[in-house]
């Protein structure tokens, strides 16, 4: 993950880039898909840096961001694909987190994997604004706990906690996150499908 001293830049790129994409994913989809290809590249490259190596972990930052970026916007049907996938995952952990202190069972997370990226190709528009509402819901919560200062927002943004990155997973503390995040990507998902997803995507 990048240096503290790029927390600021990089929480404000999180808000504005979750507000784009819970209030008007659908509509401007290439451009969410690019942020948030920039952002899983961005991540994804500097975590193999040293901690130390401050250049190294910018430069691998950018240059993973600019690669995730093109993959994401390039690879149009596998992004609504995966937001698929990854709603069915959502749905199987929400689901088995109700009774169960365990995690679901890999084959049924897969399973409903798969029927969630077959049915994002068969319903684009509703998951292309379900899933971009509630991805950019979470990342705007993220992004606004670090910008305000959340110790532990900004810390997560630089050590990679799972919670910033797993809705259901929050700090300890903030129980209402969840709850926050829901009513959010409602919000968002209400607003595509009434005024800004009837549009023509760009």
């Amino acid at each position: 993950m990048l240096p503290h001293a790029y927390d600021l830049p990089v929480a404000i790129l999180l808000l504005l880039g979750g507000a784009l994409a819970c209030f008007a994913g659908y509509r401007l989809l290439r451009i969410v898909l690019a942020i948030y290809g920039f952002i899983l590249g961005a991540m994804l490259a500097s975590s193999v840096m040293g901690i130390s190596n401050t250049i190294g972990m910018v430069l691998a930052a950018i240059v993973g961001g600019l690669v995730g970026a093109a993959i994401l916007t390039f690879a149009y049907f596998v992004g609504v694909a995966l937001v698929g996938a990854g709603l069915g995952a959502l749905v199987v952990h929400v689901g088995w987190s109700q009774g169960a202190t365990t995690d679901p069972p890999a084959l049924l997370v897969i399973l409903l994997s798969v029927a969630g990226a077959v049915g994002a190709m068969l319903l684009q528009r509703y998951v292309i604004i379900a899933g971009t509402a509630f991805g950019g819901a979470w990342t705007m919560i993220v992004g606004a706990f670090a910008l305000l200062g959340d110790r532990g927002a900004a810390r997560a943004l630089s050590s990679g906690e799972v919670w910033i990155l797993y809705p259901l997973t929050p700090a300890p503390g903030q129980r209402w996150v969840p709850v926050a995040w829901i009513v959010l990507g409602l919000i968002g998902t209400a607003l595509q499908l009434g005024v800004t997803g009837t549009g023509k995507k760009r």
